[in-house]
């Protein structure tokens, strides 16, 4: 028969178990959160700072220049600008689009049994094998170095995504609630309106983040769909290495700004984000 444990060997095993917890969250966050301050000290470094041994951990004059040189002098502003655009749009197209198409495939199984994975099966694409035909359409059409034309891009790029994730969400909410709509005279519009999209909105929260994040990150068709106008802030970041050496300061300073959005977008959405994710808007 196994041994019992005494109370002593009891308590001292979950003390050992909870420090063995300690330590690996405090290593992760240590992972993740220490390249992150590297970051945020480095965009308010003095260049002289950059390289000395030992490494400066806080500057001792702490300066903005950077800042300035990052958003004036290579554009980052209109980068950015660009970018909220851009990125809003396409997430506010491929959410809208992406929940309708979704509910469709799972309450009317809309193309049957296999459209569902063939949306997704688009996302297994690389878009280098497609960039080159959408840039020649995109020339032709007048769509190059536009907002629209990028809006268009991205909102196309990310729906599989969109439809993937809201169709799981929709499979695990009940239908009788829309049935009992539809009884009480309500249009099967109505009812996807009224009632479902207010049930999926922790999932359609969940999608928007998943979406917004992918096109504000995203660089290979930024940088070949635009050149002077429609640029948008990953595409800055190349200008910062050159012949005479890296910009680093500057680097840092427009990395720091970009991750102001993500941040508060998250922030804002927080609680139907855990919701969401819990709820199954990732589960097939």
């Amino acid at each position: 028969m196994k041994a019992r444990l005494t109370p002593w060997k009891l308590g001292t095993r979950r003390l050992r178990e909870g420090a063995v917890r300690i330590v690996i969250v405090g290593l992760f966050i240590m992972f993740v959160l220490v390249p992150l301050y590297w970051v945020i000290v480095t965009s308010i470094k003095p260049s002289k700072d950059y390289l000395t041994v030992p490494p400066v951990w806080f500057p001792a004059e702490p300066t903005l220049v950077h800042y300035t040189a990052a958003l004036f002098s290579y554009r980052g502003l209109q980068g950015l600008i660009n970018s909220l655009i851009i990125s809003s749009a396409a997430t506010l197209l491929s959410a809208v689009l992406g929940t309708m198409m979704a509910y469709s495939l799972a309450r009317f199984r809309t193309g049957g049994q296999h459209l569902a994975f063939w949306v997704l099966s688009q996302r297994f694409l690389p878009p280098v094998a497609i960039v080159l035909p959408i840039f020649l359409l995109f020339r032709g059409w007048g769509l190059y170095d536009t907002h629209i034309g990028l809006i268009l891009a991205y909102t196309f790029m990310t729906l599989p995504l969109s439809v993937w994730m809201m169709y799981a969400y929709f499979r695990q909410l009940p239908k009788s609630l829309e049935d009992a709509a539809l009884v009480d005279g309500l249009s099967h519009w109505q009812a996807f309106r009224l009632v479902a999209v207010p049930l999926a909105a922790p999932g359609i929260a969940a999608a928007a983040v998943f979406i917004f994040i992918s096109v504000w990150t995203e660089f290979f068709f930024a940088l070949i769909l635009t050149s002077r106008y429609a640029f948008t802030l990953p595409t800055i970041f190349r200008a910062f290495l050159g012949f005479q050496g890296a910009q680093y300061g500057e680097a840092c300073a427009l990395a720091t700004t970009s991750l102001v959005p993500s941040i508060v977008l998250g922030m804002l959405v927080q609680r139907h984000l855990v919701r969401g994710l819990t709820l199954g808007a990732l589960r097939g």
